[in-house]
């Protein structure tokens, strides 16, 4: 048996601040309270014998020093518990430490409750702050199809409805920050069921019962119209190769929630385009004034004009303007995903000198 330590939450900590995603230590303590929310002491001890990289039971009781056949029990209990990643190799199971955001936080849409939904909305500040300086982040922003539509130069991996074509298990899921919102009275009326996961991650995500459904492609598109029609913003991962995408609200997501507050959220939002308006076709009927999620439509006395410092590329602007006076601008900056989720945190890993 494992033997834990009165210091085991702190040496959790540390742990999974050396997770890409990172999890710093804060004044308030407010990140301890949230691992014992989630971890008992033993949880948090065989967390500690946990890699990035998937392994069988049997390997991590030996690094542990404990039985194999009580660790595969306890392991499958944190997975179904959100707490460590399971995956499937020749249908055994493999399990791997999971990083807080993304990761842990997002698992949880079965369990949140009020408690949790207070401690990480004090959290999340202290948390994108240290993301700051790294250049690769965890999620981007794709265009709405609309914006995409008629303009040609667009990659492949940046037009969702082929993204999502190309996959062959899709799922729909709640939105864990609608429903954090919510908890707090906070929430808007966006639908919680619009965001999807694909392959390994939905299939793990289904076979433990928490809130989501498998759909087919023609559903899942629908879904992406539906998610346009309401002006979300879609954040798949960093990756040609997706594992999810999320319909993001300005009012609930956090991290485009906080962005909002500063006056230059397209420097910490990773898109690939901006919008552009044509002053000849606008007409500034104040359609996408309404629409855009940063703010970064400014009025004109003849038309509009878009504020480059605020403007993430999202596109929701584009498919309700009545002129067709807008489109979408590649960046000076713009750059090619990492092939897949894993080769995205391996950049950050590095970038964060933890590799």
């Amino acid at each position: 048996m494992i033997r834990v330590g009165e210091d085991v939450y702190t040496e959790l900590r540390e742990f999974l601040d050396k997770l890409p995603g990172g999890f710093p230590a804060t004044d308030s303590g407010v990140e301890m309270k949230i691992l014992r929310k989630l971890f008992t002491p033993e949880d948090a001890r065989i967390t500690l014998c946990l890699t990035r990289e998937p392994e069988p039971p049997a390997a991590i009781a030996e690094r542990c020093g404990m039985e194999e056949g009580e660790m595969a029990e306890k392991l499958a209990s944190m997975a179904r518990r959100g707490l460590i990643y399971q995956e499937k190799k020749s249908g055994e199971p493999l399990y791997r430490a999971e990083q807080f955001v993304v990761g842990i936080y997002e698992l949880q849409g079965a369990f949140i409750d009020r408690e949790f939904s207070e401690l990480v909305e004090q959290y999340f500040p202290y948390l994108g702050l240290s993301w700051a300086g790294i250049k690769t982040p965890q999620m981007r922003i794709v265009p709405v199809a609309s914006a995409v539509d008629a303009n040609p130069a667009v990659a492949t991996y940046d037009r969702i409805r082929e993204l999502v074509k190309r996959q062959e298990m899709i799922g729909v899921t709640e939105c864990i920050c609608r429903k954090q919102q919510g908890l707090l009275g906070k929430r808007c009326d966006i639908p919680l069921e619009l965001c999807m996961g694909f392959g390994d991650m939905i299939d793990f995500y289904l076979e433990n019962g928490w809130p989501g459904r498998k759909v087919g492609v023609e559903e899942a598109l629908r879904l992406l119209d539906r998610s346009e029609e309401l002006g979300l913003v879609l954040r798949p991962d960093n990756a040609q190769n997706i594992r999810f995408v999320c319909s993001c609200c300005s009012c609930c997501c956090p991290s485009l929630r906080y962005m909002k507050m500063f006056p230059n959220p397209a420097d910490f939002i990773h898109s690939n385009y901006r919008c552009a308006v044509d002053p000849d076709g606008c007409d500034a009927c104040g359609t996408c004034l309404e629409r855009c999620p940063m703010d970064a439509v400014v009025e004109g006395e003849e038309h509009v004009e878009i504020d480059p410092k605020r403007c993430i590329g999202c596109g929701v602007c584009i498919s309700t303007c009545p002129r067709d006076a807008m489109a979408l601008v590649e960046r000076e900056d713009a750059e090619v995903p990492p092939l897949d989720y894993d080769e995205a945190l391996d950049r950050i890993a590095r970038e964060r000198g933890l590799a």
